[in-house]
């Protein structure tokens, strides 16, 4: 696994929800004097996708360099046309491994960079906040509870290294090219201010940082001594995650976890079969029903915060290709703690004497969902899923 690397000098800003985020993004790309690229695992075609690609063409007119990475699966069936699209307005545009023909993986990455100096990491896509993500755009009663954060700094070069490399990796580069790139990636890169936030970039794909989020996560919680709070929409973590929370929660670590439901009937039953022993180890589960959850963002200790794009499931774990941010820094932790709270009087808290009373229908049910999800990762991670 590749070490993390955490450097200092780093001004990180929370952004909630679209909102927040759509709007300092676009600020970004239209004071933008150089470059721009963005990449996305969906990139919708409702108004606010369209004020972003309107933000993007307009840079490429003005003469900027502007690259767009969206995952084939993600961008849908309109992935094609907005391809075509964008390369008539000058934007230059890949779509990532169309037809599976480098494997399973997807980007689910949701990068932005701008003149090198500007970046963007979170879980927020390219699709208007306030309909659902299933294609089916259907209204959802209050925006998609997400993140995304806005920095500057001295971690900006590697997140730019990082996205021009799987740029560069979706052309047609010879093997010597292909094991440069590898070496580059390797090298830190170089800044010179020292103040503010330390963070770290933390990348999942399936060469040197096969487990580096979950390696990262599990270093979290293997130090964790009074508070852990996670959010995440699709719960299936292998059993390493599931060891470290119940570990944590056994050290009397205040362990809370905010589950988003009612997306996937099949996919809460799955997360539903982790219940029983969680609860029984003092993990505190609060399902959000409010709207669409789909942060995946954690607080661990009031000062180790992360935000990014990986799920606890399997195929963000050990399939696809994701991004995070960690920051150690307890006033941003702060920030973030505090809307978690608020999610977590939002949501239902799970009685675990409910749980016990489950009917053997439901039980049933839940174990089955879990046995299938298994086989199915397994085969799909090539035994990686555990």
């Amino acid at each position: 696994m590749a070490k993390l690397v955490f450097c200092d000098g780093n001004q990180i800003q929370l952004l909630h929800t679209g909102k927040e985020f759509f709007a300092s993004l676009i600020a970004a790309i239209e004071q933008a004097q150089h470059e721009v690229v963005l990449e996305t695992y969906i990139y919708a075609n409702d108004q606010t996708a369209q004020l972003i690609t309107q933000a993007l063409c307009d840079a490429a007119q003005r003469g900027l360099c502007v690259q767009v990475i969206i995952d084939w699966i993600g961008g849908g069936k309109r992935a094609t046309q907005l391809q075509s699209v964008f390369l008539n307005a000058g934007v230059e545009c890949r779509l990532f491994n169309p037809w599976f023909k480098r494997g399973l993986a997807r980007t689910h990455r949701k990068l932005a960079v701008i003149d090198q100096a500007i970046g963007f990491v979170g879980g927020i896509n390219i699709i208007d906040d306030c309909v659902t993500d299933d294609g089916k755009n259907t209204p959802l009663p209050y925006p998609r509870w997400d993140f995304a954060v806005r920095l500057a700094g001295t971690l900006v070069p590697a997140l730019h290294k990082e996205v021009t490399a799987q740029w560069l990796k979706m052309g047609k580069l010879q093997l010597l090219q292909r094991l440069k790139l590898a070496v580059n990636l390797r090298k830190p890169p170089m800044s010179e201010t020292h103040h503010s936030s330390e963070a770290a970039l933390v990348i999942r794909d399936n060469l040197r940082n096969r487990s580096t989020i979950q390696k990262a996560y599990l270093k979290a919680l293997g130090s964790a001594r009074e508070t852990a709070i996670l959010a995440n929409p699709y719960f299936a973590p292998g059993r390493k995650i599931r060891n470290a929370l119940i570990q944590a929660a056994r050290r009397g670590v205040d362990v809370s976890l905010l589950l988003g439901v009612g997306d996937f009937e099949f996919q809460d039953a799955v997360a539903q079969s982790y219940y029983p022993k969680l609860l029984a180890s003092g993990v505190k589960i609060y399902e959000y029903h409010k709207t669409k959850l789909h942060a995946k963002v954690a607080v661990i200790d009031q000062n180790w915060a992360t935000v990014g794009s990986s799920n606890f499931d399997g195929l963000s774990l050990f399939v696809n290709h994701e991004a995070n941010i960690v920051v150690l820094d307890p006033v941003f932790a702060s920030d973030l703690q505090r809307h978690l709270q608020q999610g977590l009087l939002d949501a239902t808290k799970i009685d675990p004497h409910c749980v016990i009373r489950l009917s053997w229908p439901k039980r049933l049910k839940h174990r089955l969902a879990y046995w299938f999800y298994r086989i199915i990762m397994r085969i799909a991670t090539l035994g990686q899923y555990r």
